[in-house]
């Protein structure tokens, strides 16, 4: 059974036509949330909000299916959301918690017959097929996915079935990544910085989902605190903050205390989005 949940039902109202639809798959670090034997009251807690697999979103645009990373959970989370097809997946960076659940869109693409299609920079995409060599392969043993990839530079803006995507370049610590902006969406995971000239492609955003790890200073991700702010900077209509560990505190409790129209995401959470 699915456990997506909307927005509150005037929301879902005012943006019945809306042509996108962002599904939060999972919205937890790479150690996901509850922590293996940790007992802190996040990870006890018994609100499923408290719950955070491991970070990536799905995004359907104009009938077009995106997977942005495909982690560890990718197969439950596709499986607990309903959802049945991908058309491309979108990887921010080659970490483990990003790249590990690419094998199970087997499914999807024996069902359709097609190659998957994958869109990263060189650097990831070299990583992806050392991880995966035996998609690769020039004789593939039956069953192997049949994945093609496709290298994409920082700021360039490509295609997906007529869905145009700019790629977002961003810092991880000190890796470049990339965010990817959708329409009016723009989902930026895994950062600690943004670059001036990115600033430039998140002007008039809709929906912005940004990397919040926790309350304490981090080499790579961005506290709330700072997400805050970088979320005030870029104006937004919405933010959703997103990559929370279980140092984030309870979800009631801290969701309680953010700005106006700021929100903690959480698994299951389904947004509209022009």
């Amino acid at each position: 059974m699915s456990v997506f949940l909307k927005e509150n039902q005037q929301n879902v109202d005012q943006m019945s036509n809306k042509s996108g639809t962002l599904y939060f798959l999972g919205t937890g670090t790479s150690q996901g949330v509850p922590v293996i034997g940790c007992s802190c009251e996040v990870c006890t807690s018994q609100n499923p909000k408290d719950s955070r697999s491991r970070s990536s979103v799905h995004i359907v645009f104009n009938g077009i299916h995106l997977q942005i990373d495909a982690g560890p959970d990718f197969r439950q989370q596709m499986i607990d959301a309903g959802l049945t097809h991908v058309d491309a997946v979108l990887f921010t960076h080659e970490h483990q918690d990003h790249i590990a659940g690419l094998d199970d869109t087997r499914p999807i693409i024996f069902r359709t017959g097609n190659e998957m299609l994958i869109y990263a920079q060189q650097r990831v995409i070299n990583r992806i097929k050392k991880v995966y060599d035996y998609a690769f392969e020039p004789q593939q043993y039956p069953g192997a996915p049949r994945i093609h990839a496709t290298y994409i530079d920082d700021g360039q803006k490509f295609s997906v079935r007529g869905v145009q995507i700019q790629s977002l370049p961003v810092i991880h610590g000190r890796l470049p990544i990339l965010g990817y902006r959708v329409g009016g969406l723009a989902y930026l995971t895994d950062t600690n910085f943004i670059p001036e000239s990115t600033y430039d492609l998140l002007k008039d955003l809709e929906v912005l989902v940004i990397d919040a790890l926790h309350h304490r200073n981090h080499f790579s991700h961005y506290t709330l605190e700072q997400a805050i702010e970088q979320a005030k900077e870029i104006g937004a209509k919405r933010t959703y903050f997103i990559h929370m560990s279980h140092y984030m505190g309870l979800h009631e409790a801290i969701s309680s205390k953010l700005p106006e129209n700021m929100f903690l995401s959480f698994d299951g959470l389904e947004i509209q989005f022009d």
